[in-house]
C-alpha cells in the first residue's frame, strides 16, 4: 500500500512539471551573421540545448543557423 501511495505522489509531481519547450520560450531574438539575420527562439537560460533558429537566410543550413542560436543562448546565459 505504501508503494502505491509513493507512486501516486510521484505521478502527481511529474504531471505538474512541464517538459514542453513552448512553456519555456522567451521572445525571439535576431542575430546578425555574415550571411544575414537569423531569428532565434531561445528558451530559459538553463535550457540552451533547446535554442534553435526559426528564420534563417536561404543560403544558410539549418545546422549553421541553429549553432548561431545556441551560441546566442550561451552568450545570454553568461551575461
Amino acid at each position: 500500500m505504501r508503494k502505491l501511495a509513493f507512486a501516486m505522489v510521484g505521478i502527481a509531481v511529474l504531471s505538474a512539471c512541464s517538459i514542453d519547450p513552448k512553456d519555456w520560450e522567451t521572445d525571439p531574438v535576431t542575430v546578425d551573421t555574415p550571411n544575414g539575420q537569423v531569428v532565434c527562439q531561445l528558451y530559459s537560460p538553463d535550457m540552451v540545448r533547446w535554442d534553435r533558429a526559426i528564420e534563417r537566410p536561404e543560403n544558410m543550413s539549418v545546422e549553421t543557423a541553429d549553432a548561431y542560436c545556441h551560441n546566442e543562448g550561451v552568450k545570454q546565459k553568461n551575461m
